[in-house]
């Protein structure tokens, strides 16, 4: 149950990172940098508030390379719709080849 707790933190957690990281880009692009740069760190609050409980949890289950491996994972999950529906970026055949070479570092982080 604490995998799936970690997981569902982390997804929460990925969703604030990648506005924090990147929503300014297009929301913010006008504005100075410092509104953006507080704009960042105000969202990112909330992107620690869920990534270190999830962390935490995730640890008394996972190693630390298996917590890192899902955790790129997650990432890669969440920015491919981010960057397509909110950035307008089209699609590229790259995300792809990115998510299989994941889905190869899962297999050798969780093999037994």
């Amino acid at each position: 149950m604490n995998v799936l707790w970690t997981v569902l933190l982390l997804v929460c957690s990925n969703v604030f990172m990648t506005f924090a990281w990147y929503g300014h880009l297009k929301s913010l692009s006008a504005a100075p940098l410092w509104v953006a740069i507080l704009a960042s760190w105000g969202i990112a609050f909330f992107e620690y508030t869920l990534q270190v409980p999830a962390n935490r949890m995730g640890f008394e289950t996972l190693s630390v390379g298996q917590l890192k491996v899902m955790q790129e994972v997650i990432t890669l999950l969440v920015f491919v719709p981010f960057s397509v529906y909110f950035m307008q970026q089209l699609l590229k055949l790259d995300y792809v080849w990115a998510g299989l070479c994941l889905v190869g570092a899962v297999y050798f982080v969780f093999r037994a």
